[in-house]
């Protein structure tokens, strides 16, 4: 589930509830139970809760019954919907500089979301990491996907593009419906979602590039991530920050200095928020460890060993602490 800081933006949510409109439901009904029940659509900002969208999402499927929503959703998130991001992707040189402006600002758009990227065997692979869709995998791996391909094939002007997609659940009742938007290369039941295209593809050039354009964007996306960044909680700065060092498990003292804080402010403001740097810590940890556990064949004394333990002993028991179960039964999903 999302933090209770981050947001989605506004326009995101206007597309869902025209979606729904169209299949005959109301704003009113789809907006029940949040904070814009009262008010509607007349008081809502630039952004809403992500609990809030989550919960509308929700609603979404009970009252519409389209269990393709996130598939849906995601065609109709153009560049207008991504706002400044968007209009920026329109003046890159090439898809490999959109690539890459994305993976600086990809915030804005979806603060909880964490994206790995590799390039390998010919082709350029996007990875959302596991805990990305911890309760709706279907409607987050539909969305980010559909809203990827959507945009690509907008912005190379070829419809009908094809990507390999890899999914981290069963083939759906509606997986015939991911055929004609990505392709016939569509897997399920894999160990993660992954995105992937032809390396090649980065080098095509884009007709709109506009480099003193896309200075201004960057600009704007640069003042709005800052602006986003202040509104998040300190434990959550903390756990996007340990999440990127996977594999490198650094002292507290460190971790505040890296956030520009001395260890007294930092350890003083984690309290206000009813959290320590070693709940983090270890809560990172365990999603590390987790993640080796059900995607490798690491032994336990390698994984051990990455996640800062010198035996197993001691991995296995702090493993039961963090989440309850043995390491045996995550890697044989028990």
């Amino acid at each position: 589930m999302a933090s209770t800081n981050t947001s989605t933006p506004a326009q995101y949510l206007i597309i869902l509830l025209d979606l729904a409109r169209q299949r005959g439901v109301t704003a009113s009904a789809m907006l029940a139970g949040t904070e814009l029940t009262e008010t509607g659509l007349a008081s809502i900002g630039a952004r809403i809760s992500e609990n809030d969208f989550i919960h509308v999402v929700e609603q979404g499927y009970l009252l519409t019954g389209d269990q393709a929503l996130g598939l849906h959703l995601g065609t109709r998130l153009n560049l207008s919907a991504h706002a400044t991001v968007g209009q920026a992707f329109l003046t890159c040189e090439t898809l490999q500089q959109v690539i890459s402006f994305f993976l600086k600002y990809y915030h804005i758009l979806a603060p909880a979301l964490e994206l790995e990227y590799e390039i390998k065997g010919g082709r350029f692979w996007l990875i959302p990491r596991s805990d990305y869709s911890e309760g709706h995998p279907v409607f987050s791996h539909e969305l980010l996907f559909a809203a990827i391909c959507h945009t690509m094939q907008f912005l190379i002007n070829q419809p009908g593009l094809s990507f390999r997609i890899e999914l981290p659940y069963p083939a759906p009742e509606h997986a015939h419906e991911y055929y004609p938007l990505f392709g016939d290369d569509v897997r399920f039941d894999c160990p993660r979602g992954r995105i992937s295209f032809p390396e090649e593809w980065l080098e095509v050039e884009l007709p709109s590039s506009n480099p003193a354009l896309l200075a201004l964007y960057e600009g704007e996306c640069k003042r709005l991530l800052a602006d986003l960044k202040g509104k998040v909680s300190l434990a959550e700065q903390t756990l996007q920050l340990l999440r990127r060092l996977e594999g490198h498990y650094p002292q507290m003292p460190q971790v505040a200095s890296m956030l520009n804080l001395s260890p007294r402010t930092f350890r003083r403001r984690l309290e206000t928020e009813q959290a320590s740097f070693q709940q983090l810590l270890d809560q990172v940890r365990a999603e590390h460890a987790s993640h080796y556990l059900r995607t490798t064949e690491l032994p336990l004394l390698s994984i051990a060993y990455m996640v800062g333990f010198n035996d197993v002993s001691n991995f296995r028991r702090a493993f039961i602490k963090w989440t309850g179960h043995t390491p045996g039964e995550i890697r044989s999903g028990a």
